[in-house]
């Protein structure tokens, strides 16, 4: 089987024969931004057509429909494994692969193809925050500043040899749905700039720190459940790191509700009554947590769409003393 070279700078071609792969929105700019300078595309490598939304329509994934817009060769496999998927991908003979949130592990036999490697752009500061949710880690562990790696792949999980970061900030009311869109956005020139530098034998590789290692897995449902017992900071984190999917969530009245959009409204308060409402009214839901009280914007009741806590109250009257989560 072929090996991974691994030197300490990649000198690549002015004009490199290239493979894309990549799946939501978030790879959009990327993808954008490579035809707009004219980069040679011979295929694009996204997952297969799924249902979404309430009605369970089958769908095309955003990069599919770019890459038919644009007259690229799409491919939609299962599965990066198998002789008839890598023969198909040998067959373009590329020079570099290039992955942006394309949503499954590849194999060394992958990896292994193009003549100068697979790079991919990670919406993190590696090695923080390798793994699948990097933007809503950042958000939850109260970061102020965030950005975006280019690396080379390995076979490990985010670990591979750093090729371009850029830094970028995070403000202090940021969702994770306005920090992706942002990221995502800086990626379009983000990758440009790392051809153009590559093709100038600017880039070095530098191997990852084994200090300063942070993980961000999946987010899982158990996870949404907002703590009443925290703090107002704490939740008001949590909140935004789940906005807009999958939303933090907690109880009413025995039914579901999805939060969005805290205000912090101090701390200096300490509470035995975490999750009691003390105001329900046309101002908004104002809840006590274990330290201070959260002003609460929006709401998504079960089976409701997503709307304003004044306009959620008007049909949905609370008095003050009931709580959330209990």
């Amino acid at each position: 089987m072929p090996q991974i070279e691994h030197t300490s700078e990649m000198i690549l071609p002015d004009s490199p024969r290239l493979i894309f792969m990549g799946t939501p929105d978030f790879a959009l700019p990327s993808l954008s931004s490579l035809i707009r300078n004219h980069y040679q595309i011979s295929l694009v490598v996204t997952q297969p057509d799924r249902p979404k939304g309430r009605g369970r329509k089958v769908s095309p994934p955003p990069v599919k429909i770019l890459a038919l817009d644009s007259g690229i060769d799409v491919l939609q496999p299962e599965k990066v494994l198998g002789e008839a998927f890598l023969r198909k991908i040998k067959e373009k003979e590329p020079d570099l692969i290039i992955v942006v949130a394309y949503g499954h592990i590849l194999k060394r036999e992958f990896l292994s193809i193009p003549k100068y490697g697979v790079v991919n752009i990670h919406a993190s500061l590696l090695p923080k925050f390798r793994g699948a949710a990097p933007i809503q880690y950042a958000i939850l562990n109260h970061e102020t500043e965030t950005g975006l790696t280019i690396m080379r792949m390995d076979e490990g999980l985010d670990t591979g040899p750093i090729l371009l970061q850029e830094r970028v900030p995070i403000g202090p009311g940021e969702t994770a749905g306005q920090l992706a869109d942002r990221l995502a956005e800086k990626s379009g020139p983000l990758i440009i700039r790392f051809l153009e530098e590559a093709a100038r034998g600017l880039i070095r590789e530098k191997i990852q720190a084994s200090s300063g290692v942070i993980y961000a897995p999946k987010i899982e449902k158990g996870q949404t459940l907002v703590p009443w017992h925290e703090t107002a900071t704490h939740i008001s984190a949590m909140i935004r790191a789940y906005d807009p999917f999958p939303g933090a969530r907690t109880t009413l009245k025995g039914e579901m509700l999805k939060l969005f959009h805290p205000l912090i409204r101090g701390e200096i308060r300490t509470t035995l009554e975490a999750g009691k409402i003390i105001k329900g009214e046309g101002e908004g839901l104002f809840v006590e947590t274990g330290k201070g009280v959260l002003e609460i914007k929006e709401v998504q009741y079960s089976g409701k769409r997503r709307m304003s806590a004044i306009e959620f109250l008007r049909g949905f009257p609370i008095k003050p003393g009931m709580k959330l989560g209990a």
